[in-house]
């Protein structure tokens, strides 16, 4: 199957859910997407390249080092790895999508075959006439993109986490992150090679009531924080293990869960970042825990301690 707009396959129709063997394909794209992107930081910071914020590498054109790449092994490589990183996040325009080439508002001038359905802080979104979803991120003009955490030490918790500005690959780990967490097919398509828009693809699914309380049903895989440990202004912070090291998540309110066609409620969006391995090193009590909870999830948050009497 062909998306309408860019003719990439895919897998995401309407609110219907691919199937097993689909979203093992899908969870594989993001996996060497963010591979990629990994190879590509490296090549630039051995070049000299500044790598944060990363809009620039994320907008990186073919043949933008041409010239040194046929003369330097190091450039070579740099040529090598933005190459591979762009086959897996292709430049695109946002005519693809009908938008006029100089468009100035995407929410008041979609085209015929994009129903607009919201704007927020990050982004803007659609939804097609197959009934798919399409997310339109739009960058700062200081390079960033949507949101993070930062972390600093507590007077009366070992951590505090404050939402941040993000960046591309925070972007790229969040949408592999919500499949991770079973929540709706999210495809990315690609990244506008004059706005720097990151635009997805993801599953429809039914919205839940305003204000509703999605403390009780957030996935299964997240692990309740205690507050000695750490404390966020966001909803719901829960910890997750990424290849083993510790994330904050947060933010699966009711506006980022839906009910998808199978009647589970899944993710379509959510904060998160990795928790600071020095910030933890300085704090045995948070790293024996973590340590603990990694193998069991119920682990107390003192050993030999039930976490109600904490």
């Amino acid at each position: 199957m062909q998306d309408l707009f860019t003719g990439q396959h895919t897998c995401i129709q309407g609110g219907c859910l691919p199937t097993a063997e689909e979203r093992s394909a899908l969870h594989d794209h993001h996996r060497r997407r963010l591979e990629a992107l990994d190879r590509f930081v490296a090549a630039a910071a051995r070049v000299g390249i500044g790598t944060d914020p990363d809009d620039d590498l994320v907008l990186w054109e073919p043949d933008e080092v041409g010239l040194l790449a046929a003369a330097d092994p190091l450039w070579r490589e740099l040529d090598e790895a933005a190459r591979a990183f762009r086959a897996t996040l292709p430049l695109l325009a946002l005519e693809n999508f009908g938008f006029s080439p100089d468009v100035e508002d995407l929410l008041g001038e979609a085209g015929a075959h994009l129903r607009p359905i919201s704007s927020g802080v990050e982004a803007t979104a659609f939804e097609s006439a197959d009934h798919s979803i399409y997310k339109f991120f739009m960058p700062r003009d200081n390079g960033r993109i949507g949101g993070s955490f930062s972390f600093r030490r507590g007077e009366e918790t070992a951590l505090l986490a404050e939402a941040s500005d993000g960046s591309y690959q925070a972007m790229l780990e969040k949408f592999d992150l919500i499949m991770h967490l079973g929540g709706m097919p999210t495809e990315v398509l690609g990244v506008t090679r004059r706005e720097g828009i990151l635009i997805t693809k993801q599953t429809l699914g039914e919205r839940l009531p305003e204000g509703a309380d999605t403390s009780a049903v957030q996935p299964e895989a997240l692990i309740p924080i205690p507050t000695r440990f750490l404390r966020a202004h966001r909803d719901h912070p829960r910890l997750y293990f990424v290849n083993d090291e510790p994330w904050l998540v947060a933010d699966l309110h009711a506006r980022n869960l839906v009910r998808a066609a199978d009647g589970q409620l899944r993710a379509i969006d959510l904060l998160a970042a990795p928790m600071p391995r020095d910030l933890i090193a300085a704090e045995p009590l948070l790293a024996g825990w973590l340590t603990r909870v990694r193998s069991d999830p119920d682990a107390s948050a003192l050993p030999s301690s039930e976490d109600d009497e904490l």
